[in-house]
């Protein structure tokens, strides 16, 4: 018997983007239910490194504590561009979180799934997606029995999105043409090869043997193992096809060829396959259907941008989608989601590619000639701040309208002094609202907003660059003034433009 439930947004995956989304579109008061095909989470590290942005918008939430609670490695490392020897320095785009942040994927899961929960999302593990059926009205998700009604439908199941596959969406770019295989494993025993400590990505790519091989180690005698082969290249036409499981003996084979025959293994916890392939749906919305995350978009797995590409797609989606849910969303908001992040996917696609070149590990003169010239670059100060800010995801700007210089940038973190005491900005989001900042009385007294909008009077010892700013919820710009006394015509139409209707 088919069970029929209905709500407003069904969330295909829960993954970090999945959670993250759950949880704004709750936060919000939407009623959303999130379908997982697991019956259970996998407790792989995988992708666990939380870059800047990232973590200063999980600040936002006030998500990012009990995450720092789980970090792998108490020693801040900086980030890297194409494991080159040079780190990256955030300290110039003012950002509290200069680091990336190591924590374990299935720990970041864990955690949002108990926030996304407790603010009112519901979680199904074992509800596979086996039919979707749009409408001019909605949308019908089958799972297991399940037939679920909803006004949307997110999907964020992945590379080999099920969603994807059933509406017939094309996935185009360059399938992949090597494979690599990640695992959780425990040595038994160790050579003075095998890393005591996490460092920068340059310090612990290894090559020996026929393989390449970067080893982390997680605490006691747990490492999370990442390798593949430099003696030969896989360019068959099913190198996306990464379910060929991964036994003892391969790694074992990889661990001795780079870190010695001494360096024995203990035991695998897990392990699984990727490639290098990358893709990109042309479109991020078909009609009542959503997609973020890798379900939008696949790259190789450099510099830790996909969690947290996917966790953006989440911050900049799930507003909107409440909005529209809520009937408050100004004509067009919904698909300034695809507008936005559609060229940040493409972003990100394009320079993991440069990466991949660079990172080859067997490259040949020219490529070995170009890693020289780029590392020797990246110490220039300039270029540093310049890939520090694409790889953190600090420099990112929306093409908002309006032409004040801070339109459509986020706002560096800072105290502010309000009636009721010191605040820091970023705590002033964690309701999910955008914030109408009124720094020197610029804002009328009689000014009506709309719901989900809070207006905060403050000063502050910084110099914002403006008197009054209207911040989305995602942290990002979206009007400001400079005058003594704010524009109100041009505050309401930035409103009802960018955010909500007016009332």
């Amino acid at each position: 018997m088919v069970e029929r439930i209905g709500t407003e947004v069904v969330v295909a995956g829960a993954g970090p983007t999945g959670l993250v989304l759950a949880y704004e579109l709750a936060l919000a008061g939407v009623d959303t239910l999130v379908l997982e095909k697991l019956p259970r989470r996998v407790e792989q590290v995988k992708g666990g490194g939380i870059q800047p942005r990232t973590a200063e918008l999980l600040e936002s939430r006030g998500l990012l504590a009990p995450l720092v609670e789980r970090v792998v490695s108490q020693e801040p490392v900086a980030g890297h561009f194409a494991a080159l020897a040079v780190p990256l320095d955030c300290t110039p785009w003012r950002t509290g979180h200069p680091c990336p942040i190591a924590v374990p994927q299935w720990e970041i899961e864990e955690v949002l799934e108990e926030r996304a929960t407790a603010a009112g999302a519901r979680v199904l593990r074992g509800a596979a997606v086996s039919g979707v059926a749009p409408d001019d009205d909605g949308v019908v998700v089958t799972a297991d029995g399940l037939q679920v009604r909803a006004h949307y439908l997110a999907a964020c199941d992945g590379g080999h999105s099920t969603v994807r596959r059933l509406l017939g969406l094309p996935f185009p770019g360059r399938p992949g043409t090597q494979q690599a295989v990640l695992a959780d494993i425990r040595l038994s025993a160790a050579s003075p090869l095998v890393p005591q400590q996490i460092g920068h990505m340059s310090s612990l790519m290894r090559h020996a043997g026929g393989h390449w091989a970067v080893l982390v180690p997680l605490g006691g005698d747990r490492y999370r193992l990442t390798f593949g082969r430099t003696d030969r290249a896989d360019t068959t036409d099913d190198t996306d096809d990464t379910r060929e499981e991964v036994g003892a003996e391969e790694i074992t084979t990889a661990l001795q060829a780079v870190y010695g025959p001494e360096t024995a293994l203990g035991a695998v916890d897990n392990a699984s396959r990727f490639t290098d392939a990358t893709r990109q749906l042309e479109h991020y919305r078909a009609g009542r259907v959503l997609f973020a995350g890798d379900a939008a978009h696949i790259h190789p797995p450099l510099g830790a941008q996909g969690l947290n590409l996917g966790v953006q797609d989440a911050f900049n989606l799930g507003w909107k989608l409440a909005a529209t849910v809520r009937g408050r969303a100004p004509s067009g908001l919904l698909d300034s989601y695809h507008a936005e992040r559609h060229p940040v996917g493409a972003q990100v696609l394009h320079h993991t590619s440069a990466q991949r070149a660079l990172a080859d590990p067997n490259p040949g003169e020219d490529v070995a000639a170009l890693r020289d010239i780029v590392t020797d670059l990246l110490r220039l100060p300039d270029a540093n701040r310049h890939l520090a800010g694409l790889m953190s995801g600090l420099s990112l700007r929306y093409d908002l309208p309006g032409d004040h210089p801070l339109t459509g940038h986020r706002l560096p973190d800072a105290e502010l002094v309000t009636d009721t005491g010191l605040v820091r900005l970023s705590a002033l989001f964690r309701s999910g609202h955008a914030v109408l900042l009124d720094l020197a009385g610029a804002v009328p007294g009689d000014l009506r907003l709309p719901p989900g909008i809070d207006l905060v009077r403050a000063t502050c010892a910084e110099d914002p660059g403006a008197t009054a700013l209207l911040v989305r919820p995602d942290g990002y710009v979206c009007w400001a003034a400079d005058g003594p006394a704010a524009d109100r015509g041009a505050l309401l139409d930035a409103i009802a433009g960018g955010l909500a209707r007016t009332p």
